[in-house]
């Protein structure tokens, strides 16, 4: 039996897709581009015409017909699609070809400072408070995150535990959301964490929760649109000198999350972070 592939027509592929496609059939100095912007696509988006083939070691012609090969009418309009595909957040629209901030170590801890600083005049000590207290208020707390945002849900739930009992960190291994969603409240807190890349669903995800009446908590990187059922919407910066993005900012919100919702618990909340504690103590488990 013969198994037949869609291909999409040209105009809806995405700008490395149409790059990779085209270099089996390119020219030498042509695929010699062609392979510069696959590995660096991020140089088409910030560098002109003439910039561009400086890099590459080409001609400007050869930019052009580089250019026409993909699809595109002028250098502008390829320019602007590999713009736009990175704001998705791809690794590889963050990769340079000449990057000496990435051998000093300097840059990162600049760059992560700067990220916290941005983060927390964005974030008002009042938010962090009224979040704390909705997750002790809650019938039951969920924490959702794809990708990176998974393991930070995790850290958070891990945190939390300590003066909430009702708290999970979703979706599990195996689970499909459906299970969870099915018996999300309206009296519950949804916390739900979008980290670039966001996974294609979350949108759906997103209206899904708010469909439930369950208050919902968006916390995102600096680039997420406004999402308007979210009664908190808390944007951390993520900026790196190099190729991966910085959870640093991430990190030290959920830091002052978890520990203003064990100085806001009520004596149940202390009452059980004093019970943990004993049974570390009698269990050994700790040094």
């Amino acid at each position: 039996m013969k198994i037949c592939f869609h291909v999409q027509p040209m105009s809806k592929r995405s700008f490395l897709s149409r790059v990779r496609s085209a270099l089996p059939h390119l020219h030498p100095a042509e695929k010699k581009l062609g392979e510069l912007v696959c590995n660096f696509p991020g140089e088409l988006a910030g560098y002109s015409a003439s910039e561009l083939a400086q890099l590459a070691g080409v001609s400007n012609a050869t930019v052009s017909r580089f250019i026409r090969r993909l699809g595109y009418p002028n250098y502008e309009e390829a320019r602007l699609h590999a713009r736009e595909e990175s704001q998705t957040g791809s690794r590889l629209y963050k990769a340079k070809t000449t990057d000496s901030d990435t051998a000093n170590a300097n840059a990162y801890e600049i760059a992560d400072i700067e990220n916290i600083r941005t983060t927390f005049s964005q974030v008002s000590f009042n938010d962090i408070q009224d979040l704390a207290q909705a997750m002790l208020d809650a019938r039951k707390l969920w924490i959702i995150g794809f990708r990176a945002g998974n393991s930070l849900a995790g850290y958070l739930q891990w945190q939390l535990t300590q003066v909430i009992e009702n708290v999970v960190s979703i979706p599990g291994s195996g689970h499909t959301m459906g299970e969870h969603l099915v018996s999300i409240d309206s009296s519950d807190l949804v916390i739900v964490f979008g980290i670039r890349r966001r996974v294609a669903q979350l949108d759906a995800i997103l209206s899904s929760v708010a469909g439930t009446g369950a208050r919902l908590a968006y916390i995102t990187d600096e680039g997420a649109p406004v999402h308007e059922q979210a009664e908190w919407h808390l944007r951390c910066q993520t900026g790196s000198p190099g190729p991966l993005f910085s959870h640093v900012a991430i990190m030290a919100l959920i830091n002052a999350l978890a520990n203003q919702t064990i100085e806001l618990s009520s004596e149940d909340g202390k009452v059980r972070l004093a019970e943990i504690e004993a049974f570390n103590e009698s269990l050994e488990e700790l040094q």
